[in-house]
């Protein structure tokens, strides 16, 4: 079968779309009158049109962590994955997750592993997660891969929703201070500096620094609009290229504080995702492979393949991670731990969750001092953009008595 979108009129002639599938463009007609809906037009989803349009939004990681547990759930009930797919289809709510999951079936239908399918939709399906379906599919673990990569999204996700809804105070703050800034500096100062003009009085320098500044932003806004815009476009563009981005990750890790928050996020990232694959049957090496995969920085990343040689070599995982020098200590000593006991999934889960707590505990500091920081910078600008308009309206009052 393949998928076909479709443009048709209901009952009370409104237009409604779709995709549905069928093995002919007939068929999709047929269909489409059984359900008392007239065709208008009917189109077959092209491979590069699903790659290249793609649905360019993507999943939101609620439907994609439901999607997730519903299909490992399918599974386990012992229905193949074309029926799968076809339940996951049909109780789709959202048109964008069912156009998503037509897709996808049509490609596995056609031949193509799960993972591969999943490959088409990049937007939706991230590598990390390709990665892990791929390394379940490889195993015949599949089934319990997706229900433990299910509650990695949630944790994932609830973390995510926490950290927005701490960084949302800030980010209003900042806005409403920028935005009143900019209004005193663009309006109010020109207008006071006419009255200061016209009584040629000696300005303080405060003044004379603000009416500068003003002056410059108002002549030179759409040259510095320009120049910001110009350099994130050469900046994403320079990115792109293997050896610049390999720097730049290398540079961030030294950051003081930025370098460990992202080495804990990479740690995390890769404990859950070999914690998953371990308890799904994979194999060391082959969930090796896979971990490597979901690590955003390329310095660690490349340190995890390297330790994936040595493990290849005959080197126990603990020795090999220890080497790179990438990974903290708490992972290598739990991971060494687990290899002795033979409890290797339960080590690397409990690795996971303490890189995890860290990390909130970090972000919860962060955002602890930021709120408080931000309101005493912006209370400063405003203060010194006062200041600088009061002190020669003062002076003039002085003279005046």
């Amino acid at each position: 079968m393949e998928a076909f979108r479709y443009e048709a009129l209901d009952a009370s002639g409104h237009t409604v779309s779709g995709v549905l599938q069928a093995d002919t463009a007939r068929q999709a007609r047929t269909q489409l009158r059984a359900q008392g809906l007239l065709p208008a037009a009917v189109d077959r989803v092209l491979a590069r049109e699903r790659a290249g349009k793609a649905w360019a939004r993507g999943l939101s990681a609620t439907e994609l962590s439901l999607v997730t547990r519903q299909l490992a759930t399918l599974l386990t009930s012992g229905l193949t994955l074309e029926q799968s797919l076809n339940a996951l289809i049909e109780e789709a709510a959202e048109p964008l997750t069912r156009e998503v999951l037509t897709g996808v079936k049509t490609e596995v239908t056609a031949g193509s592993s799960l993972a591969l399918a999943l490959g088409a939709y990049e937007k939706s399906f991230p590598d990390f997660y390709r990665a892990l379906v791929h390394g379940g599919a490889e195993s015949g673990a599949l089934p319990t891969v997706l229900q433990h990569l299910a509650d990695y999204l949630d944790t994932r996700q609830a973390l995510r929703q926490k950290t927005s809804l701490a960084l949302l105070y800030p980010i209003l703050v900042t806005i409403v201070a920028l935005a009143i800034v900019t209004g005193l500096l663009v309006y109010v100062v020109p207008q006071v500096v006419q009255v200061f003009q016209q009584s040629r009085q000696s300005l303080p320098w405060l003044t004379r620094a603000l009416i500068a500044l003003s002056n410059f932003l108002r002549a030179t806004w759409p040259y510095l609009v320009s120049i910001i815009v110009g350099t994130t476009v050469a900046a994403r563009m320079a990115l792109r290229r293997p050896t610049t981005r390999r720097r730049w990750h290398a540079l961030l890790l030294r950051l003081p504080w930025l370098g460990s928050l992202i080495r804990g996020v990479n740690t995390s990232r890769f404990a859950s995702t070999l914690a998953i694959l371990v308890g799904g049957g994979v194999p060391l090496l082959a969930a090796l492979d896979s971990g490597a995969q979901v690590m955003t920085n390329l310095v660690m990343r490349e340190a995890l393949e390297h330790a994936t040689e040595r493990v290849r070599e005959g080197a126990s995982l603990a020795r090999a991670l220890g080497e790179t020098r990438a990974f903290p200590p708490l992972l290598v000593h739990l991971v060494a731990s687990g290899e002795v006991s033979g409890q290797l999934e339960q080590m690397l889960e409990r690795a996971a969750q303490l890189e995890t707590q860290s990390l909130e505990r970090r972000l919860a500091v962060f955002l602890t001092l930021l709120e408080p920081v931000m309101i005493l910078v912006m209370g400063g600008v405003v203060l010194m953009i006062v200041l600088a308009i009061l002190l020669p309206i003062m002076e003039m009052n002085q003279l005046v008595h």
